[in-house]
């Protein structure tokens, strides 16, 4: 007999972001539901471990400040600790500042922020010409709608940055790097659609990461949620649309399920379901005896002389992440690691950082084969998450590779449900179709 405890309206199978952003959306509707996850902690691959007193992400994802639904979830206030306006590229053994990431909303203040570094050395991305050209066209592709971009032809993302019309010292000074670093490809394989969103995403924001580390995330969503609601510790052994089998708890009645987990878990329990290729990614934490003079910019190799893609002082981004003076080097791994990886990293962090690295000390190092599903073209952006009345999925592999994308199809998948079940969505359509 199953007792009311074990019963929802609406069983969720996974309480990473993209099923806690359903259950939000469920549940402000007047939904029922239980959200099931197995791991003792909630946020799936968004995981923090503290290490003697330091705040490390396994997988520490790039956000930004655009991201619409970060800015409306609840209970995220006061989250995001943004990154220095612009990136560091180091190229030749320089870095250089840019200025077009700094919100240019127009091609004339594209122009005139290029005038005014006219005197400045040379940059890898070309002079001041060039880089009006680039943040001319950042400025435009800011205030693209959404649509218009997923109506674009469709090639790879390193394909299509041969047609801007930029040049290509550019491109790969600037461009290259950057969407490696926001895309976690390295090959820039990715779909160009899914390529401009991100840029998108860029120019109309600031690059940002969750204070006191990516758990801090999912854990602020899942508080938000009525008690109750989610339960950590709990194994699925077998479900269908009105039932879900638990190692812990013996089967559980719902009316709808919902599987929000990563897209290998989610095949497990429904055969059948396309698994995507993945881009993996390794995350390395150095502490030094002094941190680099870069401050809270992030870090990009424009030369692709070593196995780092981008790096940043993260004590410097967000100091609630480490013990009280000290610091904090979080770098970013993108693809197969090099088997001396600590070795090869701490030579490559030398020459990006321009300071000696002998005496930094490996915290710890966190690899992901699965870190990203991969967006190769042709990609729809927009994978069904209704698979028949009842039976429904969520994750960044029905929609973008993002947090953005997470959170978008939870919330996609949430209306879908509401509509099966007879309730209209707090949310109108037109805004569905406009999120990106």
């Amino acid at each position: 007999m199953l007792s009311t405890a074990h019963h929802a309206d609406v069983v969720i199978i996974g309480a990473g972001i993209a099923g806690l952003s359903a259950a939000h959306q469920l549940t402000s509707a007047g939904v029922s539901v239980s959200v099931l996850e197995a791991g003792p902690r909630v946020g799936g691959r968004m995981t923090t471990e503290e290490v003697d007193g330091f705040r490390l992400d396994h997988i520490g994802p790039l956000l930004s400040t655009s991201y619409p639904e970060l800015r409306a979830a609840p209970g995220l206030e006061g989250l995001l600790r943004n990154f220095a306006p612009g990136v560091l590229v180091h190229s030749e053994g320089r870095q250089y500042r840019t200025g077009v990431a700094r919100q240019v909303r127009s091609a004339r203040g594209a122009f005139k922020a290029a005038r005014a570094l006219a005197s400045a050395p040379r940059p890898p991305m070309g002079g001041p010409i060039d880089q009006a050209r680039l943040g001319a066209a950042l400025a435009r592709l800011a205030t693209t709608p959404a649509t218009r971009i997923l109506a674009r032809p469709e090639r790879t993302a390193l394909a299509a940055l041969s047609t801007r019309g930029l040049p290509s010292r550019t491109v790969n000074g600037f461009l290259r790097p950057l969407l490696a670093a926001l895309l976690s490809d390295p090959g820039l394989t990715t779909s160009s659609r899914c390529a401009d969103l991100a840029l998108r995403s860029y120019a109309r924001g600031r690059l940002c990461v969750p204070s006191g580390g990516s758990a801090t995330l999912p854990e602020l969503l899942a508080a938000a949620l009525p008690p109750g609601t989610v339960r950590t510790g709990v194994h699925v052994t077998a479900a269908d649309i009105t039932s879900v089998r638990t190692k812990e708890h013996g089967e559980l009645g719902c009316r709808s399920l919902l599987l929000a987990t990563g897209a290998s878990a989610a095949a497990e329990l429904l055969p059948g379901l396309r698994v995507p290729p993945f881009h993996p990614v390794t995350v390395l934490h150095h502490t030094a005896p002094a941190p680099p003079p870069t401050g809270a910019s992030l870090l990009l190799d424009a030369d692709r002389s070593g196995p780092v893609a981008h790096t940043c002082v993260m004590s410097e981004v967000d100091p609630s992440r480490v013990p009280p003076g000290r610091t904090l080097i979080t770098s970013t791994v993108l693809g197969t690691p090099p088997p001396d990886l600590d070795r090869s990293v701490r030579t490559h962090l030398a020459a990006l950082y321009g300071t000696p690295t002998d005496d930094w000390e490996l915290l710890a190092a966190h690899h992901d084969p699965e870190a990203v599903p991969a967006m190769p073209p042709p990609h729809d952006l927009r994978r069904p998450v209704r698979l028949l009345d009842g039976l429904y999925v969520c994750g960044d592999h029905r929609d973008t590779s993002s947090v953005q994308g997470a959170l978008f199809s939870g919330r996609r998948a949430a209306h879908a449900i509401l509509g099966d079940l007879g309730i209209r969505p707090g949310h109108l359509e037109s805004e569905l179709r406009e999120a990106a």
